[in-house]
């Protein structure tokens, strides 16, 4: 009986990662006979998060929504969860249900006008029903703001030189002059703040959030600098007010600074995947595994940045367990360092594909990829026996 562990992580914009495990899942059942499965669904603070940590949970936990700005200021029905604990229940927020890169309305609004207000609003909400604990899983946001946004609506006013309130934005920030943390929701003292993150940059500088992730939203390269600025201007100003020195610490670049503000308000960083590895027993299931199989919807050399599937690959090297790596897309510059933790890097494209088909047949593709990869493995490990015979 060959016993596979699979902790995967979702495809963003496509599959959850509960739905990436059972699809490679079904492809090597296909492929061995003997096969005991061990589905670990993964996650590391972004999209999937909440996911990952309920499905861990099980009937304990509660899946809720809520109505909120999304990043561009339309109302998004956001997920989140309330989980029991013996202080009270702890809220996990998943802050790309809110402002998540993967909503094409907010995307379509500029940079410099997208706001992280709405994760603010969930947090407001919370604290009215009760809630003093939360998890906040950072990751796979389309804002840039610093973590304004987020401040703005627990209370923290904005000013510029006239006196006159100062929009949550990057451009609103343009002109602040003053901050005020004097009408702050003193609930939020009260709270402890857990910060699951997989990223260690700063708010600004050569590795801060604008310079490494703004691209990816939408920031052109000519802005870089002036947003930088913009931000490290706010962060001062933030930090006089509150009394906190938290801009340079690693993870407050996370979420266009989401990381930041959290922080400012007294939260701490844990590894958004070493926390949902020990949610869901990793450890147990690897223990007397032969094989884990791991993945996401594109890896690269910031895989090994405490992504998931590279916090997967630690745990079972350190339990002797070989762990693969089958993700939607490979970046080949990435795998000559890829190959030093992976037996073996997988992309799902059999050959050139459109990003609309690798969405629309990921499921099918994944369980392909995985019947050979086992068929592979299967005859490996039968040479291995009779050799050991």
């Amino acid at each position: 009986m060959l016993r596979v562990v699979i902790a995967a992580d979702s495809f963003k914009g496509s599959l959850s990662a509960p739905e990436v495990c059972a699809a490679l899942g079904r492809g090597l059942a296909r492929a061995i006979p003997a096969l005991e499965l061990r589905l670990r669904p993964m996650a590391d603070g972004g999209e999937g998060t909440l996911d990952a940590i309920l499905a861990a949970i099980g009937d304990p936990g509660q899946r809720k929504t809520a109505d909120v700005r999304g990043a561009g200021g339309a109302k998004v029905a956001a997920a989140y969860g309330l989980v029991p604990h013996p202080d009270g229940l702890t809220a996990v927020v998943e802050v790309a249900q809110v402002v998540g890169i993967t909503d094409i309305t907010a995307m379509t609004t500029p940079i410099g006008d997208r706001s992280t207000r709405g994760v603010g609003d969930l947090i407001k909400a919370l604290l009215d029903a009760g809630v003093r604990r939360f998890m906040i899983g950072l990751g796979g946001s389309s804002t840039n703001d610093g973590g304004s946004g987020v401040l703005e609506a627990l209370g923290l006013a904005l000013f510029d030189e006239a006196g006159c309130a100062v929009p949550p934005t990057p451009n609103g920030l343009t002109t602040l002059a003053r901050v005020d943390a004097s009408t702050l929701d003193p609930r939020v003292a009260e709270c402890e703040i857990r910060i699951m993150s997989d990223v260690n940059n700063p708010l600004t500088g050569a590795m801060g959030a604008t310079a490494v992730f703004g691209p990816q939203k939408g920031v052109q390269p000519e802005d870089v600098a002036r947003l930088d600025a913009t931000l490290a201007h706010f962060a001062r100003l933030a930090e006089n007010a509150l009394g906190r020195r938290v801009a340079q610490s690693p993870g407050a670049g996370a979420a266009g600074g989401l990381g930041f503000a959290f922080a400012l308000l007294g939260g701490t960083f844990s590894s958004g995947a070493e926390v949902v590895s020990e949610l869901i027993g990793l450890d147990a299931a690897l223990a007397d595994a032969d094989w884990a199989i791991t993945g996401e919807g594109r890896s690269d050399r910031q895989t090994l940045l405490a992504k998931a599937p590279f916090v997967v690959a630690q745990h079972a090297a350190a339990r002797g367990v070989p762990v693969t790596l089958v993700s939607g897309a490979i970046d080949p510059a990435a795998l000559a360092e890829l190959g030093l933790h992976f037996a073996g890097c997988f992309g799902l494209p059999h050959g050139p594909a459109s990003l609309a088909d690798c969405i629309a047949n990921a499921a099918q593709w994944l369980e392909e990829r995985a019947a050979e990869i086992g068929r592979v493995f299967q005859a490996g490990h039968g040479a291995r026996r009779r050799t050991v015979k």
